[in-house]
């Protein structure tokens, strides 16, 4: 009978493995982020953890970065077409790298079941796209830019002469380090300027300094960039659908269109007869591409991923820096992240809604210090079963509820909340088919037990506190506190920002408001520190939101010619540790 049992039970021992058998180890690096993954088998029980530690090669110091997400395998199931699959893996990115720079990463693997490693790898950043030194430089104008382009040579710089060119498809490819650039030389405010601009299935070609009347379509486009561009057109610069866009970067351009900020059209494609809800400013799939410094305005979707069929290896995407201003559905869009897509330090004002997760694949999905002022629905749309969010240092005030995180018809899961600074209050209500909340300062009323709120600041303006988590609602802070996992909320007002009008009402558009805090606010040290995310903190601890007290705050959208990530490096990889003092 004891050996009966045991033959028995050898099945279920297989298919339960609480030790970690490590795998590959892979890196994908963008300009100034790097994605690491580390494939496991095992670890059902989840308390593997990797702890990671990077630097430069040829430095002494190892600098600590956020410990690796654990990402269970799993799947989408029905509620995306197709059902997207993920691997069993720890996951996770290292932020504000200095470009075109190799790294050593140090990677701890602990599990007390079994499977403890340690791995060191070297992955290198990519370089700013730019011209080569040296570039020839050869003049053309609207009727030779199709015989200029078609003998240019990988390297080659060609100089367009204000005119109107009409609609120009690309047919040449640059080589690595030695693109072809398109470049437009602008004169007494004239330029070149196009009815559309086709750079597909393109490789190392560079656009920059024209105005593009139509659409700049990317589809197929490998190390391609588009920068310092004027773009006015329904769909903006695009690549989307399958197979994307691969590794470009699309920096400093002005991407308008003319949706209007009204109720209306808020958050559906047509709502009851009133404007149509359309328009997308840049829209893309494809891994590794980094959409940063734009200003993009008067769009159903100002910034988006693809959806379903549309998704392509959604990985690995940096959108941050962007200025971002009436959006009638989502400011940025990251649906169907596959993994360590990183939305940091955005500025969205009067969008319907902030940021949307819908769903994320597993995660991480980071969404860092973007700051959002006048929002309708929510600053956080984490639905069709979202998982793997990671949300830090962000600010938002809008109408209705603050903390809000609607939900479908799914749960969202495996979420982190922390050091955010959400306000709501007066002026909530329907907007069409959708509705803003009415205003309590916390409301999530489906949530999975897996996620984790606490450590953030919330509040309203002009309305009672009123917090729902799950089913569990609370009329006052001190039931809130009182609940397990939210012990160290902090309650806030608009008192803790410098002159800031509440936006009531949110129609018509509001200007840009400054989220910075005001000295000794209640938000200020009453964060957690981040390693690699909050390190350069001053005072006792991180302050909550979007902003540290004493630092200026980023440059969002369009940077002066001349300047980018090369010559304005983040200071993160030069920071020893915190700082002390405010």
């Amino acid at each position: 009978m004891k050996l009966l049992l045991v033959v028995l039970l050898a099945p279920l021992a297989i298919l339960s493995e609480d030790r970690t058998i490590p795998r590959e180890v892979t890196t994908y690096p963008t300009i100034v982020n790097l994605s690491v993954e580390w494939k496991i088998e095992g670890d059902d029980n989840l308390n593997g953890v990797v702890r990671v530690y990077y630097r430069v090669v040829g430095e002494e110091r190892w600098r600590e970065a956020l410990p690796l997400v654990r990402v269970p395998a799993g799947n989408s199931g029905a509620r995306t077409t197709p059902t997207f699959s993920w691997e069993n893996r720890h996951s996770g990115s290292i932020f504000d790298l200095r470009p075109d720079t190799e790294y050593e990463v140090r990677l701890e693997l602990e599990d007390p079941d079994g499977g403890s490693a340690e791995r060191i790898v070297r992955a290198r950043t990519r370089g700013v796209p730019r011209a080569a030194a040296g570039a020839p430089v050869k003049q053309a104008n609207a009727l030779t830019l199709k015989e200029a382009e078609a003998a240019a040579r990988p390297g080659d710089v060609l100089l367009l002469a204000p005119g109107y060119y009409g609609e120009f498809t690309c047919t040449r490819d640059g080589e690595p380090g030695r693109p072809i650039v398109l470049r437009g030389r602008r004169e007494g405010g004239l330029s070149a300027t196009f009815d559309g601009v086709s750079l597909r299935n393109r490789r190392h070609v560079i656009l920059e300094n024209v105005t593009v009347y139509g659409t700049v379509d990317l589809l197929g486009a490998e190390e391609v960039a588009v920068r310092h561009c004027t773009v006015v057109a329904k769909y903006g610069i695009v690549a989307n659908r399958p197979p994307g866009a691969r590794n470009c970067y699309i920096a400093d351009n002005v991407v308008t269109w003319f949706m209007p900020w009204v109720p209306e059209g808020m958050g559906s494609e047509s709502v009851y007869g009133g404007p149509a809800n359309v328009g997308e400013g840049i829209q893309i799939t494809g891994p590794g591409n980094v959409i940063c410094h734009n200003r993009v305005r008067g769009y159903r979707d100002c910034i988006s991923t693809m959806e379903d069929r549309g998704a392509h290896e959604q990985h690995s995407i940096d959108i941050y820096n962007n200025d971002v201003e009436v959006c009638v559905d989502d400011g940025i869009e990251a649906d169907f992240s596959m993994g360590n897509c990183r939305i940091m330090r955005n500025r969205l004002t009067n969008c319907f809604i902030g940021l949307s997760s819908q769903p994320s694949l597993g995660g991480p999905t980071y969404f860092i210090r973007n700051v959002m002022y006048n929002l309708i629905e929510t600053a956080f749309k984490l639905s069709r079963g979202s998982i793997g969010n990671l949300l830090f240092h962000n600010t938002a005030v809008k109408v209705g509820d603050g903390f809000r995180v609607p939900h479908g018809p799914e749960q969202y899961a495996r979420s982190v909340f922390r050091n955010n600074l959400c306000l709501g209050g007066t002026g909530g209500g329907q907007f069409g088919r959708y509705t803003s909340g009415s205003g309590r300062a916390f409301y999530t009323p489906e949530t999975d037990p897996s996620n984790d709120f606490d450590w953030n600041g919330i509040g309203t303006h002009g309305t009672p506190f009123l917090a729902q988590l799950g089913p569990v609602r609370f009329n006052s802070f001190a039931e809130l506190l009182a609940w397990p996992g939210l012990q160290r909320m902090i309650l806030v007002d608009l008192s803790v920002f410098e002159a800031v009008e509440f936006p009531d009402p949110p129609v018509p558009e509001r200007r840009v408001a400054d989220l910075r805090l005001r000295p000794a606010s209640a938000a200020t040290d009453a964060g957690i520190r981040l390693a690699n995310v909050n390190d350069n903190f001053h005072g006792a601890a991180p302050d909550l939101g979007a902003y540290e007290s004493g630092e200026q705050p980023p440059h969002y959208g369009p940077r002066p010619e001349g300047v980018d990530e090369s010559t304005a490096p983040s200071s993160a990889i030069e920071t020893a540790g915190p700082r002390r003092g405010k």
